[in-house]
């Protein structure tokens, strides 16, 4: 499930409200014949009360669905409708560093990749990681633990590759351009997954704004030592270390640790 398909969906869902709220009922079939042109004469439609209020118009709630989606995807620092299966092969280490936001008994610091050649804004896209990261429900929720940014040495690396390198860094794990990973202290995210989500995730109600915080969870949860969990139960919130982007196993869609 894409940002794009969910666009026209809404929109295709909202012109029909339009057309409702304006009086007009979607065709449907019908066993009535049409009126003839002698009934239509004898029994005219009456004219508009020009006292009425106007039908309500729904062009401004489409154009606000659309620009949340796009606004969206900013944030998360794409700067496309689509992403390519491959990029330059190799990464950027996006510059900048930014202090953990709080004081904490242990402060993880985090650098941000980004390979070259994706419709990425390496900035957005690392301010949007710091600040899953840093949120009261993620991995820092009992207070102990922050995460401060870095562009050398860290802890913790977040690297955002096209299908074709992260198949690459992951490997052994056969990730088959589909999936992330993660590897040797950095948490590899696939862009296709970053852009699109997870049709599991969205088929049980998640967004792909939630799968996007999972997917920094879940695989900087790997690097700090969290293994892969399971569902507690059909209907229970699930862990955020469930592989909810392949089965949520009847777990309902969840992006933080700490919810």
């Amino acid at each position: 499930m894409t940002d794009v398909p969910v666009i026209r969906a809404l929109l295709a869902v909202l012109g029909v409200l339009a057309a409702l709220a304006a009086g007009a009922p979607a065709a449907a079939a019908t066993d009535e014949p049409a009126r003839s042109a002698a009934s239509a004469a004898a029994h005219p439609t009456p004219p508009a009360d020009p006292a009425a209020p106007p039908p309500f118009n729904l062009a401004w709630l489409r154009a606000s669905v659309v620009s949340v989606l796009q606004a969206e995807r900013a944030r998360a620092g794409l700067t496309a409708d689509e992403v390519p299966p491959a990029g330059a092969g190799r990464v950027v280490v996006v510059p900048g560093t930014v202090p953990a936001p709080r004081e904490a008994a242990d402060v993880r610091t985090v650098r941000v990749e980004v390979e070259d050649g994706l419709p990425v804004d390496g900035a957005a896209f690392a301010g949007y990681v710091m600040e899953v990261l840093n949120d009261p429900r993620s991995w820092g929720a009992d207070g102990t633990l922050a995460f401060a940014r870095t562009d050398g040495a860290a802890d913790v690396r977040v690297l955002l590759a096209s299908p074709d390198l992260t198949d690459r860094l992951c490997y052994p794990l056969r990730t088959l351009g589909q999936v992330s990973c993660a590897t040797g202290g950095a948490a590899v995210l696939n862009v296709r997954r970053w852009s699109d989500g997870a049709a599991p995730f969205t088929a049980a109600g998640g967004t792909v704004s939630e799968y996007r915080r999972y997917l920094v969870n879940h695989e900087v949860g790997h690097v700090l030592g969290h293994g892969h969990a399971r569902c507690p139960g059909t209907g229970e919130l699930a862990p955020v270390m469930v592989q909810q982007t392949l089965d949520l196993q009847g777990c309902r869609p969840n992006g933080w640790p700490a919810p």
